[in-house]
């Protein structure tokens, strides 16, 4: 008998200083930020605990020991003296990631518990052709979020930059450690690994079936706390 797969350890990244959420953000790190009486990051790491996942490492640099501290040493923590961009955040980490691939997750955007499953399809997805595999959410199901969208997805599944269905990058993105060869020891973005992906093919999406909060600003964790309220 075959042993099931592993489910991919998570990066959780929290490392940014959240200035767009003073003065909140001037007592507290973003990710402790609550919504509807539950931080963020908690949110964040019930829709991956939900599915499966077991193991978090969080990237920390703002108010670092404060997330430490709520913790209480049951998260792995990468601690940052500089501030590494997201790529740089991951990079420096994968050597506490045990799993390839592994699922980055952004620590200010959720769906409501319970309301959809898309990591099991999104590792579904995963395979031979997709080199990383992102959620993507349908304007219609976004909350604070300012842009019209940041990519399309065809019928096929794939993430162009015309081609499909305009959708937002929903900040969770499944990816194999490969991808950080070649890369800066130092900060870069995330976004470069995405734009090598596109050129190459090699990005796939899966849609979420469910509301979607961005919690960004002020006025975002405001709505966002209404709708989930109501």
């Amino acid at each position: 008998m075959t042993e099931p797969a592993r489910f991919p350890d998570v990066m959780l990244l929290a490392a940014g200083l959240g200035t767009r959420l003073r003065p909140i953000t001037d007592t507290i790190p973003k990710p402790l930020v609550p919504v509807a009486g539950v931080p963020l990051i908690e949110r964040i790491m019930g829709n991956a605990k939900a599915e499966g996942a077991q193991r978090f490492v969080a990237n920390a640099h703002y108010r670092a020991d404060q997330i430490l501290a709520h913790f209480g040493g049951l998260l792995k923590v990468s601690r940052e003296d500089e501030l590494l961009g997201t790529g740089g955040g991951v990079k420096r980490a994968l050597p506490m990631l045990h799993s390839d691939p592994i699922l980055v997750m952004n620590t200010d955007a959720f769906w409501p518990a319970g309301s959809d499953a898309p990591i099991g399809r999104m590792i579904a997805r995963y395979r031979d052709e997709a080199e990383m595999v992102l959620l993507c959410v349908h304007p219609r199901d976004a909350t604070g979020f300012a842009r019209s969208h940041d990519f399309c997805l065809s019928p096929q599944g794939v993430v162009t930059r015309d081609y499909g269905a305009p959708v937002i990058y929903g900040g969770v993105a499944l990816l194999g450690k490969s991808l950080f060869e070649g890369t800066p020891d130092g900060a870069f973005s995330l976004n470069d690994l995405f734009e090598k992906c596109l050129e190459r093919e090699t990005l796939f999406g899966v849609a979420l079936d469910a509301p979607w909060f961005h919690v960004g600003d002020p006025q975002a964790l405001a709505e966002a706390e209404k709708r989930l309220s109501a």
